[in-house]
This record gives C-alpha cells, sequence and structure tokens, in this order.
C-alpha cells in the first residue's frame, strides 16, 4: 500500500508549519553538552554512569544500561539471555522493524501475534495461540506508550517457561498499576531517539531485575571488556583489560548522556504536558462519528509518546488518508504508526506465513493517522489541529 498523494482542503491559516514534532532542549542543556565537549571526553565515561544511576533511580530498578539505541538494546538483551538459531520470538506485527530486526539478527525465528484492539498491544489470548515447544520468548511492544497487559503475559511466560523482552521505546515514565514501567521482566529496553518522552539524541536504557544479566549486556556494550573502557584512563584506571567474549559498540556517550541528565530532571514536566494535550484531543474529538480516540487500560498510565487516532471509512468517508491530506493542506504535520512488518517488501515470507491471521492489525493499519504530541505544543496548536481535524471529519461525511 503506497502513500495516498490526495490535495487536502485549507480550513485555516497558520503562518507557520506544525511539525509532528519538536524535541524540547533547553539552554543549559546546551551549555552542559557544551561543558563535556570541551572536557576533551567525548565518548563513554562518567557522564554515561552518571546517567544510568539517574535513570534507575527514576524507574526505581536497582540496574540500567545506557546504550546507544533502542536497538541496540534489544539486541543486547536477546544475545545475553542466549536467545538464538531454532528458537521463536513472539513479537506483534505492529511495531517499528527495530523489534524485529533485534530477532534475526541473533538469528532466531520470529512469530508475529496479533494486537488487541484496545490498547493495540499484543496481549495473553493472541500469544498464546503460537507458543510451541520452540517458543523462548514473547517481546511485547508498548505501543504509543500505553503499557501492554505485563501480568497476562508474565503469567503466560511463567507457565511456559519463556522470556519476556519488553519493548519500552515508547513507555519511558508510563504507569502500570502504580508500577513505573521497567520493572518485572528480564528485560526492558527504552528509547532516547528525538522523538521520545526524553531524548538523548540518539540512546536507549536496558532494565533488568538479574545482576549477572546486567553486567553481560553491560560487557558485551563495550566489544565484551571485563571493565568499562573509561576506568582504563581515569585516576584510578589500569591499562589491561581482557575481552570475555565477541561484543558490539553499542554504548553510549558522554555528550549524550549529559543531555540526558538534563532532560530526566524535566521528564514530569515532559509528562505532564504530553497528558494535558492528550486528554484535550480526547476530549474535543471524542464525539465525532467514525473516529475512535486512544482507548486507556484500567490500572495504566501511558507516557502519551503517540496519539493514535483511528478513523472509520465506513463512517467518514475520506478515511485516514483524506484527514492526513486535510492536516498538511493547513500546515500541520502528522504519520502513521506503523506500517506492519508484513508489508515490507523485505520480509514477504513473513506476509506468506501471517497475513491472513493478523485482521486487528490490518484494520487498525487502515485507520491509523498519528498527530502532533509534544510538550513544545502551544494551546493554539492544539486548537488548530482540534479545528482540522473536525472539520475534515465533518465535510467528509457531508
Amino acid at each position: 500500500m503506497g502513500a495516498d498523494r490526495r490535495e487536502g482542503r485549507v480550513f485555516i491559516e497558520r503562518q507557520d508549519h506544525l511539525r509532528f514534532f519538536r524535541p524540547d532542549v533547553s539552554e543549559e542543556e546546551i551549555a552542559a553538552v557544551g561543558e563535556v565537549l570541551r572536557s576533551g571526553w567525548l565518548t563513554y565515561g562518567a557522564k554515561v554512569h552518571e546517567f544510568g544511576q539517574a535513570c534507575a533511580k527514576y524507574l526505581e530498578v536497582d540496574r540500567a544500561v545506557p546504550v546507544c539505541s533502542c536497538t541496540a538494546g534489544l539486541h543486547l538483551a536477546l544475545e545475553a539471555l542466549d536467545i538464538g538459531p531454532g528458537d521463536e520470538v513472539i513479537l506483534p506485527a505492529l511495531t517499528f522493524v527495530a523489534t524485529l530486526s533485534a530477532v534475526l539478527h541473533r538469528g532466531a525465528t520470529p512469530v508475529l501475534a496479533d494486537i488487541d484492539p484496545v490498547s493495540l498491544c499484543i496481549s495473553p489470548a493472541t500469544c498464546a495461540p503460537l507458543l510451541t515447544p520452540r517458543t523462548r520468548a514473547i517481546m511485547p511492544v508498548d505501543m504509543g506508550g500505553h503499557p501492554c497487559d505485563m501480568a497476562g503475559l508474565g503469567d503466560l511466560a511463567r507457565q511456559h517457561d519463556l522470556r519476556i523482552v519488553r519493548d519500552a521505546a515508547h513507555s519511558f515514565g508510563a504507569r502500570e498499576h502504580g508500577r513505573l514501567v521497567g520493572q518485572g521482566c528480564d528485560a526492558t529496553v527504552f528509547s532516547f531517539y528525538a522523538t521520545k518522552c526524553i531524548t538523548t539524541g540518539d540512546g536507549g536504557l536496558v532494565t533488568c531485575d538479574d545482576a549477572a544479566l546486567a553486567a553481560r549486556m553491560a560487557s558485551l556494550a563495550v566489544h565484551g571488556m571485563d571493565g568499562d573502557a573509561w576506568q582504563r584512563y581515569g585516576d584510578k584506571g589500569r591499562w589491561y583489560y581482557e575481552i570475555l567474549e565477541p561484543g558490539w559498540k553499542y554504548h553510549l556517550g558522554d555528550p549524550a548522556a549529559v543531555l540526558g541528565l538534563g532532560q530526566l530532571g524535566r521528564a514530569d514536566d515532559f509528562m505532564a504536558r504530553r497528558t494535558a494535550v492528550a486528554e484535550r484531543f480526547n476530549a474535543e474529538l471524542g464525539d465525532l462519528p467514525g473516529v475512535q480516540v486512544p482507548q486507556v487500560l484500567p490500572g495504566m498510565t501511558p507516557a502519551w509518546h503517540l496519539y493514535l487516532l483511528r478513523i472509520d471509512p465506513r463512517v467518514v468517508p475520506g478515511g485516514r488518508d483524506g484527514l492526513i491530506a486535510d492536516l498538511t493542506a493547513n500546515r500541520i504535520g502528522s504519520s502513521v504508526h506503523f506500517i506492519p512488518l508484513h508489508h515490507h517488501p523485505a520480509f514477504t515470507d513473513l506476509a506468506a506465513t501471517f497475513g491472513d491471521k493478523l485482521p486487528e492489525t490490518e484494520r487498525y493499519f487502515a485507520e491509523a493517522v498519528s498527530l502532533p504530541l509534544f510538550p513544545a505544543m502551544t494551546d493554539q496548536d492544539v486548537t488548530d489541529v482540534v479545528t482540522v481535524v473536525r472539520a475534515s471529519v465533518e465535510a467528509s461525511r457531508k
């Protein structure tokens, strides 16, 4: 399915373009990064350790390993858990390719699960029929920052002796029944990409409960070294090191880490603003026929990384593509999250195996549009988005 190229209708006059996302980086954070650059330590050093410890404290976990991306973290977690050839890993068809790539690069076999229509995440009900004697792990994804049913998935994993590697790229700061996402899985992996809840530019974080697993991931992230590279050159450093196993260059650097420290100090403010924008969208768009606003499962506090709207083409003839065209014509950015994995030309084998077994994923993809949602949005920005969405839907239904 290609992108729709139809012309949109103009409903408002915006002088500037409202981007789909704009990161919020403060002058203090810019100054802190500059100080690190002037220090002469540009790679993996003390600030990375400080950032990891600060993230662990914020997330109320014992162990957090900073990495260069969520993709790297997912790969590290699967490797440290010895998941590889001959093993099957269940993951959603509705996710970014990074989730799948981590599985493929370990030589494991991906098994695509359908989503729950409310949470847009995989669930025990969608995963259980896919279990085989070769199943080793489940990789749930917190879609848009909405926590998945980890209690149910955890029960399923315990019953069948499975590992859980949680792709929490969207859900830094989210809570499930009062508990912050990042606890209770074999590994939870966050993203600090530019569009995420906090950013280090590019970057990620892995949390886990097992000390040995965390130590192995930390070592694998620096080529399998037995000690930290930055300690080799500090006041108490030593020149000698050993490679315990072949690893990767997956570590974060100090400039990114110091940016992350500043962002972490504002994470609660970012969350509050995202929530306020999302709640206003819910209140002002939820009454439109043919429009479904995001649903929040009981006990869940989403991170609101994305605002995932659904447009039913049976009720709104222009459908999702008509709305995107109208948003574009009114200088408002939008996107679609995500093109299902089996729709990509690289994965025709997955389409052949799973393409007819994913009805909720297909239904969602046909209806999905992501609206702008970021902390720096002004109240007028929100008003403009609401105005265009309402006008587009109402015009399409006439």
